[in-house]
Formats: C-alpha cells, structure tokens, sequence
C-alpha cells in the first residue's frame, strides 16, 4: 500500500520539507521517480505500483518548491534540485538507488549523475538536457514558444494564475499521443500542485535557469559519467533518438542505452506506464 512520507531538506535558501509517496517493500532496491512540469508526484503512481510490485522501493516525490513540497524551494537550477535529491535518498536510506526522471526531473537526474554520490544507474524520459545536443535546435524550434514565456519575470505567473487547468491542458492535449491520454485525476492533481503564486513561480524557475544550467552542463562535460543511464523518448515525440544518443556520449556519458516508449508522446507515465516500466525493469535487471 502506497503511504505518504516526509523529509526535512536544506533547500539553499533555509530549511524546508520535501513530501513524497512510497510503496513496496522497505528493503528493497530504491527507485526514485522524479516528475516533470506542470505535474507533481502524482504523475507517477501507476508506474509506482508496478515498481513496487516487483519488489522494488519505489518512491515519487513533489519537486522542491511544488506541491506539497512548497516549503523546499530552491532557486529552480537543476544542480540546487539534485542537491536536495541527494538529501531525501540520503535521508530515505536508499538502497542501491536508481533515479527515474522525466522533463524537468530529467534534467535534475542528468544533473544528479555527477553530484549523487552511489547511484547504481539512472533514467531520463522525454527532456532534452540544457547544454547537451540538441538543445539548441530545440529552444531554437518555434513551437516550443513556452520556453521563452516562461522565463520573463512574474508575467506567466500574472497570467496563468487562476487559469492553470486550461493553461496544463492546452500542453497535455498537444504533447500526448492521444489527447485524453492523461486522466482528468491526473489533470486535477496537477493543478492543485501549483495553485498559488509561489508554486508557479517555482515552476517557472525550472525555466528561468536554463542558462545556468546549460553552463553547469557544458562545464561538467569534462567529468566522464561511469554510471549507466537508458534515455527514452515517447514513440510520438518531437526528435531523432539518436541525436539525442549522440549528444549525451560527445556529453561524458559512457554507459548509455536508449529505448521507445510504444504509444507515447511527452507524458509517458501517464500515456503507458506498463510500457514505461517493462523499459525500465529490463534495463536494471542487466544493470
């Protein structure tokens, strides 16, 4: 049975609480899953339960600053995020931990890759990484219009404030293979993660730092990463994996596995989560 738990973390900018759902057994391998935007931990459960049913120690949390995460926030650059991963599975006595990260939460893993000291492997879903190709073809493509909006200062939370559930539909509509692919719990849920002020912001800050990030990265790519990684993408998504393959190895990663997720677009874990955890289980059985 899925249960609730807490963590106290230093978010950089004073303490805070990271809030997340757990299930399966205690002592079993961990598995964090980390959400993307404009969701919350919620995205995850029915791939939690698959993990936990197959004896894994799965964990979902809020991202620090939303949700019920909200008192953990940072300044929204991904080092700051892995930094306090890194604290909830330190906290969490994580065994042989492995991170699972879609979107923004998979740019926190990538982050986390040369930060988390111990991680056995790690998955990123459906993101392209800032400093990493293709990123500039990406925040150069025009129907990626948000990224730019969301990086100016306090309009998107002017704007979008009281009207998430249209605005969130508008991107699980056009992103996913199938428009009612992500449920409307999984809609609700996701408002209700960044229904104030200060939980949009910190949404909006996951973009606001990707030129921080994008310097962090391109620094970083002198350190070689030994630890194993799958990166997926929907069978539906915008991009050429191999680009993305090509991009993550001239980036230092040299234990890399790629893989489609049959029937998805960007919100695989929603769109397929049985697909998403066959992928998943198969890369750690031989990892």
């Amino acid at each position: 049975m899925a249960e609730d738990f807490q963590v106290a973390v230093d978010s950089g900018a004073g303490d805070g609480v990271v809030t997340g759902t757990a299930a399966g057994p205690p002592d079993g391998d961990t598995v964090l899953f980390l959400h993307g935007w404009p969701q919350s931990r919620h995205s995850w459960a029915d791939t939690l339960d698959l993990a936990a049913a197959d004896g894994h120690r799965a964990l979902a949390i809020d991202l620090p600053g939303i949700g019920d995460s909200a008192s953990a926030r940072t300044d929204g650059s991904k080092v700051a995020l892995a930094v306090v991963v890194g604290e909830v599975l330190a906290a969490v006595h994580a065994r042989r931990p492995v991170l699972v990260g879609t979107d923004v939460g998979g740019m926190t893993t990538y982050a986390a890759l040369r930060s988390v000291p111990g991680l056995r492997a790690a998955v990123i879903m459906d993101v392209a990484v800032p400093g990493v190709e293709p990123w500039p073809s990406v925040v150069a493509n025009p129907h990626i219009w948000h990224f730019a909006f969301h990086t100016v200062p306090d309009l998107p939370e002017t704007m979008v404030g009281g009207r998430e559930a249209p605005y969130f539909d508008y991107f699980f509509d056009i992103l996913s293979a199938d428009r009612g692919a992500v449920s409307p719990r999984s809609r609700e849920a996701s408002v209700a993660a960044y229904a104030t002020h200060e939980r949009l912001a910190a949404g909006f800050d996951f973009y606001r730092t990707f030129g921080a990030d994008e310097k962090a990265n391109t620094a970083a790519a002198q350190i070689p990463v030994t630890t194993p990684l799958l990166y997926l993408r929907g069978e539906h998504e915008w991009g050429d994996i191999d680009v993305y393959d090509k991009g993550f190895r001239a980036a230092g990663i040299t234990d890399l596995t790629t893989g489609i997720i049959d029937g998805s677009g960007h919100y695989a874990a929603d769109e397929n989560p049985e697909a998403v955890w066959r992928l998943v289980s198969g890369f750690l059985a031989t990892h």
